[in-house]
């Protein structure tokens, strides 16, 4: 398998993990910067259709420094710094990706970490920092905004799936499946004094992910089967699989799967799962299929 696709996989399902029950889509949070529109609608409620590129920048600049003016008299002021944050973020969208600078990036940088400290109980921000940060190269202040996440709020899944993928960034997957085995150690405890804290499954799909990112097939497998035989009605964890087994080139094994995905997921998902059902494998890439007397699982098959 390409180390491409490979990693294209990975960063599919570590999305999937926080679908459906969390709500949010099958788009990464970590890939808010290559979309600053909309990272600006989710970092200020704006609607996205609100957000439109075609504003003269220099209106734009113009907000900024009326932004500036009134945080000057008033550093704290909520809405001037979510009104400069989304003016920066809509002047970052005029660029394209290879045009944006770090300053570009530290100017949105600066409004997210007031907020964040504003608004310590909504994670978003400091989300949106941490992501920032990773931009610009600042990996250690990525790794402390997602923590200082995670250790009041150690199931929040924007967090853990940024987190993972810093890690995996970084080459150490092996200190991303010990921050999801810690945090599903603690799940226990922190679901009996309030529901719904750690998800569960979620955090199992993530961990699949890392396992898939290694090659490590039969590990996924085994995780993603626990996960649904702890809930066989989350589409979650039979989609991962279903993925898994499709990456070692066993559609036909796969297929049943995806149908099941498919008739468990909420409607808003069923046009994602399709698209992921076709997806096909570069032209190139080398795949060992076992013979048809095998009685190996496919999980168990490494290309």
């Amino acid at each position: 398998m390409s180390q491409p696709l490979n990693r294209r996989i990975f960063q599919i399902v570590l999305v999937l993990a926080a679908v459906a029950f969390a709500g949010v889509a099958f788009i990464p949070v970590f890939s808010a910067f290559n979309h600053p529109t909309s990272l600006s609608s989710s970092a200020t409620g704006t609607s996205s259709s609100a957000l439109s590129t075609s504003e003269p920048t220099s209106n734009l600049e113009d907000q900024v420094r009326g932004y500036e003016l009134v945080l000057q008299k008033e550093p704290d002021n909520q809405t001037a710094l979510k009104g400069l944050l989304e003016a920066r973020l809509r002047l970052l969208s005029h660029k394209q990706r290879g045009e944006i600078k770090p300053s570009d990036i530290q100017g949105a940088i600066e409004p997210l970490e007031k907020l964040t400290k504003l608004n310590p109980q909504q994670s978003n921000y400091a989300v949106l920092l941490a992501q920032a940060k990773e931009q610009i190269g600042d990996k250690e202040g990525a790794a402390q905004a997602y923590n200082s996440i995670l250790s009041t709020k150690p199931g929040d899944l924007k967090a853990l799936q940024g987190m993972v993928k810093l890690q995996i960034d970084q080459q150490r997957p092996q200190a991303a499946i010990g921050l999801l085995q810690d945090t599903l150690s603690k799940a226990a405890t922190a679901n009996s004094i309030q529901p719904g804290t750690i998800d569960v499954i979620a955090v199992k799909v993530l961990l699949g992910s890392v396992y898939t990112f290694q090659k490590n097939y039969s590990q996924a497998a085994s995780v993603y089967d626990q996960a649904i035989k702890e809930n066989a009605q989350d589409f979650r964890p039979v989609l991962a699989k279903a993925m898994l087994i499709k990456e070692q080139g066993h559609n036909e094994q796969a297929k049943p799967l995806f149908q099941n995905a498919l008739a468990l997921a909420p409607s808003k998902y069923k046009d994602e799962i399709n698209r992921l059902a076709e997806l096909t494998l570069p032209p190139h890439t080398k795949i060992t299929v076992p013979s048809p007397s095998s009685t190996g699982s496919p999980t168990n098959t490494k290309p």
